[in-house]
Formats: structure tokens, sequence, C-alpha cells
């Protein structure tokens, strides 16, 4: 043995082993292999942040077996991932296995391929300290955040919470979306919709009221409305102009971090976790008849619409091959990178565009097919021609003989011309046009035949509530964190009960609210998102080799420091008590509301007569459902890792127990209560020999793929 290659998992080693050969160890870290102490600050703020690191807990055997693998190789190269925590993990590992930065091999593979891996192998670099630095001063700042301003709100609110420096500000944009909800007042409108038909068609289309001879009218309130269909009635509809014109629709681009999580929330159902979980595993490696251990997309974490000009014309020839050549523009489609972008990585695309998700379906789990299909057509229609629609707009004038006024209405619609991109891949805004308004032929000056006048009352709608996907969004817009976090934001946020799941929505609880309102008041700056989309700028100047991290850190730090004591101060013994933990469970030692606390192990009952009174209870998650064994309650339960199970409030005399949900509903055979299986979209009875069972809604489907992590 002579060559050693460390990457960061086992899938990775496996793929990457079989292109190097017999001469090269190829072995995983199995992610970072160091860290900050978790227990302590670990931050020597007196000597300019010096951060103080160790070994991973559980990794200690690892990193012992790679420092005597690597003490008798000839060469050692380190190939973690290609982004700022990749760069990170090659330079811990260097320092452990005591490897000389300066000459030790970094090796990056954008996508995982033979040509890829041999190519990257042939050209290796040295470790990028700028980028190095640029994930310790995010490291630095989030741990300088958490463990300063955790313990705070602790004692304020409730024991076991945190604040984080982007997760923080993320939960500000939800409370602040549902304070907007709830200020919110509707205001009443009207529209006049008339049914019509042309001269010489039975076709009836719709058009609608536009204004009167003054000009354009706004209809608020039944009254006016009432007037105008009054003055509407028997009257002679007249097409005034009719305009015709071809719409260009564009298709997107391949996809980035961030609009790969928003696709697959809109249309698989997938939490952002989940995307990046399942995107992994395609970009590490599968078997594929034909093709061998290869990784089928390239690096996920990447905001850069670039693609190479190799895969450009792969892409290109299979539309060619099977769409034929109108199907490609005169000239190849460059998408531009905002200004922003860190442009070392192509866009998120398949590695190799003839590969078809039909063809590699057999060797892909449902969801790792759902995922390679979204990503594979999204990058092959992004290459192919504008979709072509014929459209027109057709102004009507409504006059009443005997009267000098007239009224008038519009009607739009459109037909495909040429389909184009939308062959293969349709946007949301495509999607919502998918069907066809193919307007009747009419020319200026015919009279249309009335059939209906349809007066409808409305009213203006609240904002929406954020889902992962307009979250995700927001983020990105913001410039709040960078597309390689923000499933873990989201993942944190939804885990510390500062959000809940409502079907998509993103819903504050009230202990969200309540940090939120606490931050806002005494730490503006941390959940301003112009201030921490800020320090994502500097951290982008110190990977650029532009900023001094240290400089940085002390800038944020002084002040940081100084406004937390003032917070201390003004709230000396101020506790924010939340009306969601007072509970109707009544204390029997002291007879007073039991209220929910929150433990190491989870949630617990607590008298709020501590020290008095130090009666405690376990939590009980009440649901509708009966015991089909015995009738008795089924409550909600955790498992030692923290996973929901539901069991019979009986035990230890009954043990029923099951990992499905129990529902309201009740079993049309035998009157047990029905659960909803955890896997599989099934609604079943679990009474001994029933055995009736029905496939669940499509929503709930849905639904269940929401909190799919």
């Amino acid at each position: 043995m002579s060559k050693l290659v460390i990457v960061e998992s086992p899938t990775k080693a496996g793929t990457i082993k079989k292109y190097l050969g017999s001469g090269f160890e190829v072995k995983a870290s199995m992610g970072h292999v160091r860290d900050l102490y978790a227990s302590k600050l670990s931050v020597d703020v007196e000597h300019d942040f010096a951060p103080k690191y160790v070994v991973i807990k559980g990794k200690e055997k690892l990193v012992k077996e790679l420092s005597e693998i690597a003490k008798e190789s000839d060469e050692v190269y380190l190939a973690t991932d290609p982004d700022r925590e990749g760069e990170a993990i090659s330079w811990h590992l260097a320092t452990l296995l005591d490897l000389d930065i300066e000459k030790t091999k970094r090796v990056k593979f954008n996508e995982i391929n033979k040509k890829s891996v041999q190519n990257g192998m042939a050209n290796p670099d040295k470790i990028d300290m700028d980028l190095v630095n640029a994930q310790q001063a995010r490291r630095i700042l989030d741990r300088l955040v958490g463990y300063r301003l955790s313990p705070f709100i602790s004692q304020k609110i409730r024991r076991g919470l945190s604040a984080g420096r982007v997760q923080s500000v993320a939960v500000r944009l939800i409370v602040d979306r549902e304070d907007e909800i709830n200020a919110f007042v509707p205001e009443e409108y009207w529209s006049i919709t008339a049914k019509l038909s042309a001269p010489h068609s039975r076709k009836v289309f719709k058009a609608s009221f536009t204004g009167d001879e003054n000009g354009k009218v706004k209809l608020e309130n039944k009254e006016q409305t009432e007037k105008y269909t009054a003055r509407l009635k028997d009257a002679v509809y007249t097409v005034e102009n009719v305009k015709k014109g071809v719409r260009k629709r564009q298709p997107m681009p391949p996809f980035i971090t961030s609009t790969l999580q928003q696709d697959a929330s809109h249309r698989l159902g997938f939490t952002s976790k989940k995307t990046m979980k399942v995107a992994q595993e395609l970009y590490e490696g599968i078997d594929v008849p034909g093709y061998g251990s290869i990784g089928l997309i390239t690096y996920m974490r990447t905001d850069s619409l670039r693609i190479s000009d190799e895969s450009r014309e792969e892409g290109c020839e299979y539309i060619r091959r099977t769409y034929g050549a109108k199907y490609l523009p005169d000239k190849p489609r460059i998408y531009k990178n905002k200004n922003r972008t860190q442009d070392g990585h192509e866009a998120i695309r398949p590695t190799v565009p003839a590969l078809t998700p039909l063809e590699a379906k057999g060797s892909l789990t449902s969801d790792q097919y759902k995922l390679y299909d979204l990503i594979w057509k999204r990058f092959i229609a992004s290459l192919m021609v504008n979709c072509l629609q014929d459209t027109v707009k057709i102004d009507i004038k409504a006059v009443k003989e005997g009267t000098e006024g007239f009224c008038t209405f519009s009607a739009s619609g459109y037909s495909v011309k040429f389909d184009g991109y939308t062959v293969l891949y349709q946007t949301d805004a495509d999607d919502e046009e998918n069907s066809e308004n193919n307007m009747p032929e009419m020319n200026a000056g015919d009279a249309l035949k009335f059939k209906e006048l349809l007066p409808e009352q409305h009213f203006t709608q609240p904002p929406a509530r954020y889902t992962e996907a307009s979250l995700i969004k927001t983020l990105e817009e913001t410039g709040v964190g960078r597309p390689s976090t923000y499933a873990t934001i989201i993942s944190t946020i939804t885990s510390r009960d500062y959000v809940v799941r409502e079907k998509k929505q993103l819903k504050p609880t009230e202990l969200g609210i309540a940090t939120t309102n606490l931050l806002k008041e005494q730490f503006p700056k941390i959940v301003n998102t112009k201030f921490t989309a800020g320090m994502e700028t500097n951290l982008d100047e110190v990977e650029a080799g532009k900023m001094n991290y240290i400089s940085m850190l002390h800038d944020f730090y002084g002040e940081f420091e100084n406004t937390l004591e003032k917070a201390k101060a003004q709230m000396a013994g101020v506790k924010i008590q939340l009306e969601e933990d007072k509970t109707d469970v009544i204390c029997e030692k002291c007879g007073r509301n039991m209220v929910i606390k929150v433990g190491r192990f989870g949630k617990f009952l607590a008298c709020p007569g501590y020290p008095e009174c130090k009666n405690t209870k376990p939590y009980v998650e009440h649901t509708q459902g009966k015991c089909p064994v015995c009738g008795g309650e089924v409550i909600g339960k955790k498992s030692k890792k923290g996973h929901t199970f539901f069991g019979c409030s009986n035990y230890p005399d009954c043990g029923f127990m099951t990992w499905d949900t129990p529902t309201s509903e009740v079993c049309p055979n035998c009157g047990k209560t029905l659960f909803k299986a955890s896997r599989g979209g099934v609604i079943r009875c679990l009474a001994e020999g029933c055995g009736y069972e029905r496939k669940a809604s499509k929503s709930k489907k849905n639904n269940e793929n929401d909190d799919d992590e």
C-alpha cells in the first residue's frame, strides 16, 4: 500500500475505490473528525478568538486508524467534499494526521465518475486556507452567539432554549408573517363576469368587467355592483378590438441548492432535509447496470448556474436524438449567476445526461428516482428551445339601447404554437396555465351572443404563511444563510418547537413568538435580516481572501457583548410566562394547575409552586384513539431516541403499542379506532382478526411527506 485517499462517506469511498484500483486505499472520515468542545465555549475571546478543537466523541478509534495508515503511505490525498465544510475537514485531518499543510494533496470532485476522479487525482491542489478560515469564522460566530445568548433566553423564558445567529432570523421571518396575518383587515371587492359566445361558434367564453365610459372602475361593494348590473340588463355586447401576439416562455435554469429544495417541496412534498439526504446519495454513487458504480448528479451544494461545455453537448445530443433539432435553440442558452455567487461548482445536473430516469429506475429507491427525475428533466429542459404561445386579447363594449353610456369588458386566451421545453418539464407558472384557453375566432365589430351575467363578492386575503419552499426563497433573496445551511436551519427551528408544521405551512408557536419578541427588543441586530446578510457577505470576503476573519470577529463581538450585558441589567428578575405552558392538570399536593417543562429527556409536568412544591409527572400526549385490545386511551410516548410512538394508557396491564398514528375514524367492520400506518399511506384497523385496510387520501399522503425527514 502506497497511496491513501480520505473522503467523507463510505458510499463515496466505495465508488472511488473502483476507479483507482489496487494501488490505493480509500477510507472515509465519516464527516467531521474534530470540532469545538460541546460543553464549553471553546473560543478564547481574550486571544483573538483562538478555537479549542477536540476529536469528536466516538471518532478517536477512526482517527487513530487513519493516522497509522497515513504513516505507512507514500502519498495522502484529502478528497473531502468541495465546499467550506469539506475544506475544513481536510484541514482538520491534515492537522490530526501530522501532514504538512503546504504539501498535502487536496483533491476535489464536482462529480463522481471515472473521468472526473482520475482527472482530480492527476491534478491535486493545496488546502485553501481562505476557505478554511471562512468555515472557522462561521463556526466561531455561531458558537459565540449560541453559547452566550442561549443561557439568557433560557433564564428569561424556559430552560433548555437555544438561540442561533441564523436560526433566530428564520424564526423572526415566520413570526413577522404571523403578525401580518393577525393584523390583516380584509377588504371587500366585487367582480362582474359575462358569459358570451362568438357569432359563428357555440363555445362560451368569459369576459371580465373593466370599467365604463369614464375609464377603469374598481367595484368595491354590492350597491355599486348592482348599479352596473342594472345598466347591463339587455345590453348588446360588441367586439371593439382584437389584439393577437406570440408569447415566448423560457425554460428555467438548472437547479442550484435552493431551487432544488423549493421544487422538491412543491412537487414531491419533500422536506429540505430529506431533499439534501437523497441528493447526497445520488452524488456519492449508485450501481447502475451498464454504467457500474457512478455518481448520478454533480455536487448538490452550489449556487452557481454554470454547466460544463461537455455536459451541454451531451444534453443537446440527447435532445437532438430524442426530439429533433427543432427543439434546440439556434444559440446555446447561457444562464447568468448572481453577483455574489461562488462559482466553484457547476449547477446541479446529471453526470450522464444520456442516462434517463427510466433507465436508472431499477437501481434507485423510490425517493432517489423521484429526485433524479426532477433534476434530469430540469437540466435537459434548460437546454431546449422556448415554448411559443399564440395569444389573443379581446376588448368588448356593452351598450344598452337608448342610453349614452357603456361598459367595457375584456377577455384573453392563448394556445400553444410550439411546445418547446414544456414537452418535458413545466414550471409553476406553466402549471398555472397548462390548460389552454383557446378563444373562438372573432373580429372587431362582431356582435356577441349574451348568455349570463355573474356578479360575485370577494375579499382580499392575508399573506400566506411560509412553507419550506417560500421560506428558503426568502432566505436566499435576503442573503440570510447559504444554500448548504437551509435544510439545517428549518430542521433546527421545528425540532426545538419554535415553529410547527401545519400541513405544508410553518406556524410559530407561542415559544417562538416570545423568544423572537425578546430578541427583537434586546438584540435587534441578531434578528435583523440585513445585518445577518452582511455577516454572510463578510464570510464570502474571508473566503475570497479579501478580509481577515479575526478582525471581523472583533468587530462583531465587542458590540454583541455590550448589548448582552445591558439586556441582563434591564431584565434582572424578569421571567416571561408562556400561556401554552399551562395545563388543566391539577397538582394533587398543592392544588395549582401544573405547567409543561422541558428537561434533558423531553417534556414533563411540574408544579409552578417550585421550590415549595416539587411535584412532577410524566407529560402525556392525548389522542382521540382507543386501544384495540382493552379500550383504554391511546397516548403518545417517546422512545429513548426521541421518536414518537403510541401505546395504551393502561400500561403495564395492557401492552399495546404501535408506530402507527391513531385517527378519529372508526373501523366500519368492528368499530375500533383506525390507525394511519407510519409508512405506505395506509389507514388500517389493528384489532386482532379484523384486517380492514384502505389507502389514505392524497392530501393525507402529502401531509405525511411534510413531516418525513
